[in-house]
């Protein structure tokens, strides 16, 4: 009788599994062809999963494991009122005045510019907040010098995850392989900062060949540019300080989170609901500018995968590489940094990395390795810049396509991935080279 019912539960289990597969690809077709919006598909794709019974309200509002990231969505939602705030300062149009006129004006100089300051902020804020405050100033700078948007942002959030693996607090796979092996801030910054300015030169020459014909100069826009007096945009000065003064402190908070403790979603939120209150904007105006159709897409995104870990498609899959890597320490090492940046580009790497931790740690130890064995190294750098291979690999991704839909320039998926994958592809490549030789050959 027992064996009859373990047989029962096991063919329910399968066959939840592949249905929350074919859910999962059903859904990604859709938002890869995009015949529907893809909010609208991940939505849809959300509820698919819950009628099948692959994830359940309780795991799909409440799992740390396989729910919805409320960290991610309460994180974005204080950055993007905080933001929100500062864009009727007139910030933005400073910021975006003094830059072209740092670069003269020289279009493919600006993409330089914003790229490094991009890659370096990534370093110390998570990847979405970077984009949320370089995104508007992007625009501002392609408006005044007549330039299409489309390939800036993208390079900008292709910098923002290559950045995103200089520090333990760039990327969140970063802190949650920090915790699972015990690596310190000081640990990522010494082993993978080379790598990571390293990567932003070899985006910067892609970039260079994928969008050569978005560099034209015009002469006469130029000219107005660089005559204009960057001080004069600034509309609302106290409203602009004390904006400046909220943010500063949210960014030290994020820095100092190990210390601190708060979670960067409550710093984002108690820092957004400070500063609505004592800044002289209206609440209804500073909700407005707030992204909901992106909040929307990523809880849909968050239900799905939370379904393939729910069935255990996940896990199967993590176990299968750990399996596959057996004890070929640099062939597995390899082997895992290629197999998690196929899969980052595919699946959040979030619940990702959560479910590969723990086998990772098994592998290290079956191989005799310490904290700062190459496997921790090859998981954190595939997951990071696997990221990059969709539009939809990494959360900064997507709330860029937001925020360019919401301007009128939209970035389609497949504008987005075709010079993702060559970027991911690429960094990956040199990635590995980077591994053996500071892992392997000069150890």
């Amino acid at each position: 009788m027992l064996s009859t019912a373990s047989g029962t539960a096991a063919g329910t289990a399968d066959w939840q599994a592949w249905a929350a597969v074919a859910v999962f690809v059903g859904t990604y077709a859709l938002i890869v062809t995009e015949r529907i919006h893809r909010v609208a598909a991940a939505l849809g794709g959300a509820a698919a999963m819950l009628l099948i019974g692959a994830t359940d309200g309780g795991s799909a509002f409440y799992s740390e494991r396989s729910g919805i990231d409320w960290n991610v969505i309460f994180l974005l939602l204080g950055m993007m009122v905080i933001v929100g705030v500062l864009k009727p300062t007139g910030l933005f149009e400073y910021l975006a005045v003094r830059s072209v006129q740092q670069a003269r004006a020289r279009p493919f100089r600006v993409l330089v510019t914003l790229t490094v300051i991009t890659a370096t902020v990534s370093a110390l804020l998570d990847n979405v907040t970077t984009v949320l405050l370089v995104a508007p100033v992007t625009l501002l700078v392609c408006e005044r010098l007549a330039l299409p948007p489309a390939p800036y942002l993208i390079t900008e959030v292709l910098a923002s995850n290559i950045g995103g693996i200089a520090t333990l607090v760039g990327d969140p796979p970063n802190i949650l392989i920090g915790s699972r092996a015990g690596l310190t801030f000081d640990d990522f910054l010494l082993t993978l900062a080379p790598l990571a300015a390293l990567l932003v030169l070899v985006l910067i020459g892609l970039a260079r060949v994928m969008f050569r014909t978005s560099f034209g100069y015009d002469a006469e826009r130029a000219a107005e540019v660089m005559a204009l007096d960057p001080r004069a945009s600034i509309r609302d000065r106290r409203t602009l300080v004390q904006g400046l003064a909220v943010l500063a402190a949210v960014v030290a908070a994020f820095v100092l989170q190990p210390v601190l403790g708060y979670e960067p979603s409550v710093v984002a939120l108690l820092g957004a609901g400070l500063l609505t209150a004592v800044a002289s904007v209206r609440t209804q105006d500073v909700l407005a500018e707030v992204e909901w159709p992106t909040l929307a897409f990523f809880a849909g995104l968050f239900v799905m995968i939370g379904g393939l870990v729910e069935t255990g498609v996940i896990g199967h899959v993590s176990n299968a590489l750990a399996h596959a890597v057996g004890d070929r320490e640099l062939g597995g090492s390899m082997l895992l940094l290629g197999g998690s940046g196929v899969l980052s580009g595919v699946v959040d790497n979030i619940p990702y990395v959560a479910t590969m931790a723990p086998v990772t740690a098994d592998l290290v130890q079956h191989l005799g390795g310490d904290r700062h064995h190459p496997m921790w190294w090859a998981l954190a750098i595939g997951a990071d810049l696997g990221g990059n291979a969709t539009a939809i690999g990494a959360s900064a991704n997507v709330v860029v396509l937001g925020i360019a839909e919401r301007a009128g320039r939209p970035i389609t998926f497949w504008q987005f991935t075709r010079h993702g994958l060559v970027v991911a592809a690429a960094t990956l490549a040199v990635s590995a080279g980077y591994l053996w030789l500071r892992c392997f050959a000069l150890r």
